[in-house]
């Protein structure tokens, strides 16, 4: 296969879809962990039942069961929301149809929140917004029964494969109590490399104030965690694939050529996954054939299929700036938030999007943090540890905090939906560069729990 129908492929899925007018939409996705308050695994059971509960109170009419016959997804076509369980019955997921006003998309999320809380509750069971599942340590981590989850953990748990090609660490389930705060907004080409390029720059300072999954072990101190676990693990293997830009773009053709670089690791064929080795594009489009394996009768199997170029359908990239093949760019850095803050993270992306230019004249002359000898890349690695580095001066990192918020409030108010009320949480963690993994880990050093933030994080009074 030649590199130009390659590149026309990419083209036509990622670059294309942007050459239709944008529209002020947002589309949120919340990943909660569910835990059990007697400290022991969650009773699966009491999930299910919660799911046939939701479906009933709301009438998702797209049900999708796993091999098991359990419910692992279910739509509602009028809205577009869904209720989920990313990779295990340990997290469940709640994404929302897109709106151009958040304030509408709340109003469901609050409904939604509370039916599934009150149940689960009712069960001995908690979820709440934080970025690290407290009951990871005694939760079975074992994967949704479906062809999807089962490729995905087998593919992980094969890091040991590689050697050490990159620093892995020994977390391949990290996917089952690991959770996100995710929001997808329209891009249009015109802004498309701008948008990447200025959100890439945002990166450090959003750490500073979203930071929810601290984890202290592997002799670490991280507030943000999930960027290690992504980064190091096998999705890490090509870092295209994961993480931050470590370039800055110049035209939407650099765009297509990085996308080139990205690996793949998986593809169907006759309604079944079949993962090989991580490949780039441009390798495995150029290849007659690639062996890979495929799960048949309780075994894998060793299988060899020919590229086709219907294939790039199942590119998966995590990365920070994700351009989709929806003509939206997904923000998939923020762990997930407190509950009563949960809209937060989405009106602070569509407002900067709404005011992206003033966003990136703020951020092209910059000194507070850039123009120090680091790139966003390094700066961000910096702030999502514990202590941030003593050459850089708080009172200056909280003025440059607030007056980004300042930017996405006018952007909000252009939007003219009321939603700027929705940063209010915002401007003290910026005042305090206090997020709420660093509130949490002082909170910890003074005497309270993790249950405690458990409680108050998820809304519980």
């Amino acid at each position: 296969m030649t590199l130009d129908v390659l590149n026309e492929a990419i083209y036509n899925r990622y670059i294309k879809p942007t050459e239709r007018k944008r529209t002020r939409a947002v589309g949120p996705e919340f990943e909660f962990p569910i835990f059990n308050e007697a400290d022991r695994p969650v009773d699966f059971s009491a999930v299910h039942d919660m799911t046939e509960d939701f479906i009933a109170a709301f009438g998702f009419d797209d049900i999708r069961r796993d091999d098991d016959g359990y419910i692992y997804r279910a739509d509602d076509l009028k809205t577009g929301d869904s209720i989920s369980f990313d990779c295990s019955y340990n997290t469940v997921e709640f994404s929302l149809g897109k709106e151009d006003d958040i304030g509408v998309l709340d109003r469901r999320f609050g409904i939604y929140y509370n039916r599934v809380r009150d149940f689960l509750l009712s069960r001995g069971h908690l979820i709440s917004g934080m970025g690290i599942n407290p009951g990871y340590a005694v939760n079975r981590h074992v994967p949704v029964v479906n062809e999807r989850y089962r490729m995905l953990f087998h593919h992980l748990c094969s890091y040991k494969n590689y050697g050490r090609e990159i620093l892995f660490h020994d977390h391949p389930n990290f996917g089952l109590f690991s959770c996100a705060g995710q929001v997808q907004t329209d891009v249009d080409k015109a802004d498309l490399v701008e948008t990447i390029n200025t959100f890439t720059k945002l990166e450090p300072l959003k750490a500073l104030i979203f930071a929810n999954s601290l984890w202290t072990e592997d002799d670490n101190e991280f507030l943000c965690s999930r960027d290690f676990f992504w980064r190091n693990s096998l999705h890490g293997l090509n870092r295209h694939n994961v993480d931050m830009y470590g370039i800055e773009f110049r035209s939407t053709e650099e765009i297509l050529l990085y996308i080139r670089s990205m690996s793949l690791y998986c593809v169907m064929r006759n309604g079944r996954y079949v993962n090989f080795a991580p490949m780039r594009l441009c390798d495995y489009f150029a290849a007659e054939e690639v062996e890979g394996e495929t799960f048949v009768d309780g075994a894998y199997k060793t299988v060899r299929i020919h590229p086709e170029i219907t294939d790039i359908e199942h590119l998966r990239s995590f990365k920070f700036e994700d351009l989709t093949y929806r003509g939206t760019v997904e923000f998939r850095s923020v762990c997930e938030q407190p509950v009563g803050e949960i809209m937060a993270s989405a009106a602070f992306h569509a407002g900067l999007a709404e005011n992206l230019h003033s966003l990136t004249h703020l951020l092209e002359n910059d000194t507070v943090i850039y123009r120090k000898g680091y790139n966003a890349s390094e700066l961000r690695k910096q702030f999502v540890m514990t202590r941030v580095p003593d050459i850089y001066d708080r009172k200056e990192l909280s003025n440059l905090l607030l007056t980004v918020l300042e930017i996405a409030s006018d952007g909000l108010k252009i939007r003219g939906k009321g939603e700027e009320k929705f940063l209010a949480p915002l401007y003290p963690r910026a005042e305090g560069l206090l997020s709420p993994g660093r509130q949490m880990k002082e909170g910890l050093a003074a005497g309270k729990t993790v249950r405690d933030y458990a409680y108050e994080y998820g809304g519980y009074e």
